[in-house]
Order: C-alpha cells, then structure tokens, then sequence
C-alpha cells in the first residue's frame, strides 16, 4: 500500500525514485515491494513522478476580446498591412568561459567549463514581420521606455509609408504616455499597437524568434566583450534574414479560448481533487 502523500513529505524529500520509494516502504514495515513494482503500477496508473509541469491561466478581463484580435492579425491580416511581432529579450549575458572550450570528438561531446567570466549584458529587441519571417533588430543597454521608443522609431523606418500593426506583451513601457504621445503625431497614425492577454506570452510569435536564437547563438556561446555578443547575435539575424521562415498560425481563435477553458477545467478538476 502507498503511504499518504504527508507521510512521504515528512520525509523532507521532494523527488521519489521507485527505489527510495521502495527502501522507504522497507524501513518503515509498511510494505515490502520491489521497485520494479513500483515502476508498473506507476506505469498502469500513467503516473509519472519524474515530470511536472508548470501553469499560468490569464486572468485579463479582456481576454476573449485580445486573443480574438491577435489571432485575427496573424490568420486574416488587413490588406496592404504589415503585421509584427515586438518583445525585449533581456539580460543576456556576455559569459566567456574560464578555459577554452573543446570542441567534440568521436565519442566524445564537447567539453567546457563551469567557472565563467560575466563581461557585462544587453537586451536584444526584435520585430517578426509575420508574413515573411524577416526580424527587425537592435541592442540596446537597458529596456526602459526610451528604448522601447527608439525601437519603435526603427521598426516604423523599416515600413515607411505602410499600415502597421505592431503586437506585443503587456510590458509596462509598451503603454507608456511617451509611446502614446508618439503615436498620436499624425504622421504615425498608420502604426496601431495590439497587445496579447496577460500571461499568455505564448501568444506572440516572436517568442518563437527568440527560442531559435537562444539555442542556435547564445546559450553555447563564449563572448570576450558586450560587443561581441552584440556582434553575434547581429550576424546570426543577418543570417536568418537571408533566408527567413516565418512562423505560421494554425489555430483560429475560438480553438485557442476552447483549449485555455479545457486546461483550466482540467486544473481546477484536478486542484478540488
């Protein structure tokens, strides 16, 4: 018989193998098992110790009306309009390994050290145009609200003279009363910004962007200098830009709120358990 979960938390262990789980029945004369028992009745059940998952459900008030005007961007944009994706990556590291790294060889992964140097960070600011896929990009120091501004100015350069729908998270200087201010000139009245539901980043596309070149340019690489950090993410955008591939859009937004309403059905079912 498996003892209760407050008994096993008692234990001040957070993780059970099938065999602490085993030893653990043993010690206590609860119940001698294998730990192969353990595993098939774990299997039978479909329980899976080894994993957890994390949630978040928005609780934006407009929700039903935003992901309805995001998904309605990205499945049936307005004629003759560019459609974007803006989001900050921020604090990314310039880390330069202790030693150098080496590299693989046949039977062996490649190899590199855990002590760093931290030379400094820069935040990457990107817009993906979701049609085509190209990424518009600058680094900046900071991502205050003067940043986002000026990021603003050369994502509107890049489509001079075209209707523009910018969509982005709900970052506190995306709203701020400068960016509003800017967008009020008559001259960028062609420029609308549209924002996804909180907690559901997930819900813009340039998260995608950002997921590539986390793992393709940064996560493994070694950077002397802020500036070769820089560098390198610019010559992998360039790269990028020379064959893009947008990212595409399958779900309609009805499907999206139906499977948020199953997800947090599911949760709530499983919380009141």
């Amino acid at each position: 018989m498996t003892p209760p979960p407050e008994s096993l938390q008692a234990q001040g262990v957070t993780h059970w193998s099938s065999r602490r789980l085993a030893d653990w029945l043993r010690r206590t004369g609860k119940i001698t098992v294998s730990h192969d028992s353990i595993s098939r009745l774990w299997r039978k059940f479909c329980l899976q110790p080894h994993r957890t998952e994390g949630f978040k459900f928005s609780t934006d008030p407009m929700l039903e009306a935003k992901v309805g005007d995001v998904v309605g961007l990205y499945l049936e944009p307005p004629e003759n309009a560019v459609v974007v994706c803006v989001d900050e990556k921020s604090q990314i590291q310039a880390l330069d390994r202790a030693r150098p790294v080496l590299p693989m060889r046949p039977g062996i992964p490649g190899r590199q050290t855990h002590d760093y140097i931290r030379h400094g960070t820069t935040t990457l600011f990107a817009a993906l145009e979701i049609a085509t896929g190209t990424v518009t990009d600058a680094c900046y120091p900071r991502h205050r609200r003067g940043e986002f501004l000026k990021f603003l100015k050369k994502v509107a350069a890049a489509y001079p003279g075209q209707e523009l729908h910018i969509v982005g998270d709900n970052y506190a200087t995306h709203k701020h009363a400068d960016v509003r201010k800017w967008l009020r000139r008559p001259e960028n009245q062609r420029i609308t910004l549209h924002f996804v539901p909180t907690s559901c980043s997930w819900l813009n596309l340039v998260e995608c962007f950002s997921s590539v070149i986390t793992r393709q340019a940064i996560r493994r690489g070694t950077f002397t200098s802020v500036k070769e950090l820089i560098a390198a993410i610019g010559a992998f955008i360039d790269s990028w830009n020379d064959h893009p591939r947008p990212f595409a859009w399958a779900k309609d937004a009805d499907e999206v709120l139906a499977k948020i309403e199953r997800a947090k059905t599911k949760t709530n079912a499983l919380t009141h358990h």
